[in-house]
């Protein structure tokens, strides 16, 4: 009799599982089967990134070269190919890099648009910042000062990497546009703010002294010291980089071509 009735528990136990396999079998197997197909196009996707950034990388690297030959058309087109295979860091550099080829050539309108469109390519602000300072200070000779107000504001965040650079540049335009008083303020604050560049601080000094001394007959002054301030260049060799302003990392995976 026992054994009949362990018979008859297994037969229900073995129903059971059945039961329960033709219920949750396309249900786990559904689910393994979507985590293979992400797994896949992950992997097909980070190795189309790489071998972006890889090509990318080569034809950057063939730009600088040809800078170092003083072929600016050759590495005009290099730095065009590594801004069209890449995205992120890779083609914010070679715009910015562009951006100084047509400077070189009195190209100001190209620069501007080579610059803008570097600030947008790249999430590393490190990057970003310094390619829309830049276009701020290109567009300083020709703009408005709402435009440029505009360009060089959301540069002096405290979060953000070249703020004292973004600060200077706006008192200045500001003085520039007959806001004396205003830029003023900003470059006391400016000078006397503990994490100001040295070079910054004593441009924000020769400012003060010429507003003080009657302003506008020491704008030319200024602006001519303002100009002997290298702008962060994110493109730059580590020494070439001016004192004071912030390194910036190697593109990072999220920000690769």
């Amino acid at each position: 009799m026992v054994d009949v009735f362990e018979q008859v528990e297994e037969e229900l136990r073995s129903d059971r599982y059945k039961r329960l396999a033709r219920t949750w079998l396309p249900v786990v197997g559904g689910v393994l089967l979507v985590a293979l197909l992400a797994a896949l196009g992950w992997w097909g996707w980070q190795s189309w990134e790489t071998s972006k950034a890889d090509k990318a990388s080569v034809a950057y690297e063939r730009g600088i070269e040809s800078l170092e030959a003083n072929n600016p058309t050759g590495a005009d087109a290099a730095f065009k190919q590594a801004a069209d295979e890449g995205n992120g860091a890779y083609k914010a550099m070679a715009l910015m890099q562009r951006a100084g080829i047509a400077l070189d050539a009195n190209r100001a309108d190209d620069a501007l648009a080579h610059l803008d469109a570097a600030a947008k390519a790249s999430r590393d602000p490190l990057i970003a910042d310094a390619a829309a300072l830049k276009a701020a200070r290109i567009a300083m000779d020709s703009a408005s000062l709402a435009d440029i107000e505009a360009r060089l504001e959301p540069l002096t965040g405290d979060d953000r990497p070249y703020r004292s650079f973004a600060a200077l540049d706006l008192a200045l335009a500001r003085l520039q546009h007959g806001k004396a008083d205003e830029a003023r303020e900003a470059l006391v604050v400016l000078k006397n703010s503990l994490d100001t560049p040295p070079m910054v601080g004593q441009v924000a000094d020769l400012a003060i002294s010429g507003i003080d001394a009657g302003g506008a007959a020491n704008i030319a002054a200024i602006t001519r010291a303002q100009a002997s301030i290298p702008v962060p260049d994110a493109t730059a060799a580590p020494a070439d980089r001016p004192a004071g302003s912030p390194q910036p990392a190697a593109p990072a995976a999220a920000d690769r071509p």
